[in-house]
């Protein structure tokens, strides 16, 4: 159902929210619009600790899939949506539970990390989750002579055991959108703007680490750039976060690290674009798409979710 051209999306949104006790939830990577609605704007863990404790009944997550399965199996009583079931991860798509518990199984004795990006399949195989804002931390919590699994990210894997000095054995996964920055016109733009410094998401592959004045998951690198004193940004992650980097300094330059396709001047995820204004008002108004999880699965897949919101708000984060 379209809503008629006349009718004011956003209020619309507001009235059928207050209507149906329902919150609004979205990730830094989808559209400003959407960003500006939302009760709450966050990345992967802030989302998932909102989840856990909201009182709603109906959480719409601005987001892809997985995020909506993450908040399903945290609040398996609520009703839970995404606006576009189409709003899918590359990541969490490289990473298929049958091939992972083959992998699991040919490594023994091993505890297992999944990085959040995943299905709630993978979750079911994992010993405890990470997203990229406590991922160093929570290797940091198992003594150095456990045996690690971490999957699916190889980039953030390999990023961890540079920090750690660790082995662990890493699944070879990547996300599409921080695998296809590129080092040459980075490099050009730093040439261009010489005093701006270079933000970039672990996810993204080591050449580009190498040459991060900050590396850090979307919120860090959010608070990065607002307790820095300079001026100028290339930011080496998915251009959705310049919106919150620039409502929150409008006094500065953030300028979005290109991909290697010639076409582009930024990188955006297409999945999360899916997500428009329209699809969140059709899906509050119509109550679909919503998100299910088999009890079995989600039984299953909690307890890893619930481990890293332990260990995270031990570790205050």
């Amino acid at each position: 159902m379209m809503v008629n051209n006349n009718v004011n999306l956003i209020q619309a949104i507001k009235d059928l929210k207050k209507e149906k006790n329902a919150i609004i939830l979205a990730h830094y990577y989808q559209e400003s619009e959407i960003q500006d609605i939302a009760d709450f704007v966050g990345d992967s863990l802030a989302l998932a600790q909102w989840a856990a404790k909201t009182d709603a009944d109906i959480i719409v997550l601005c987001g892809v899939h997985f995020m909506g399965e993450t908040a399903k199996i945290l609040c398996p009583e609520k009703r839970v949506f995404v606006p576009d079931l189409n709003a899918g991860c590359s990541l969490a798509d490289s990473c298929p539970a049958d091939e992972f518990e083959k992998f699991i199984k040919a490594h023994p004795g091993h505890t297992v990390i999944s990085y959040v990006n995943t299905t709630a399949a993978v979750k079911t195989l994992t010993d405890v989750v990470v997203t990229s804002t406590n991922a160093r931390q929570i290797v940091d919590s198992f003594p150095p002579e456990t045996k690690i699994i971490f999957g699916p990210d190889e980039n953030l894997g390999n990023y961890i055991n540079s920090l750690t000095g660790r082995n662990m054995v890493l699944w070879k996964g990547a996300c599409h959108v921080h695998e296809q920055f590129s080092l040459e016109k980075i490099l050009a733009l730093k040439k261009e703007h010489p005093n701006a410094l270079v933000l970039a998401h672990p996810e993204c592959k080591s050449v580009i680490l190498k040459i991060a004045d900050c590396i850090g998951s979307t919120s860090g690198l959010l608070k990065f750039a607002g307790n820095s004193p300079s001026k100028e940004f290339i930011v080496a992650t998915e251009s959705g976060i310049l919106h919150q980097m620039q409502q929150k300094n409008p006094d500065k330059i953030f300028i979005p690290a290109p991909p290697n396709d010639s076409t582009c001047a930024c990188n955006e995820c297409n999945f999360m674009k899916l997500n428009t204004l329209q699809k969140l008002y059709n899906c509050l108004k119509n109550e679909t798409p919503e998100i299910f999880i088999p009890e079995e699965i989600q039984k299953k897949a909690v307890k890893p979710i619930r481990k890293m919101l332990e260990i995270s708000e031990k570790l205050g984060l």
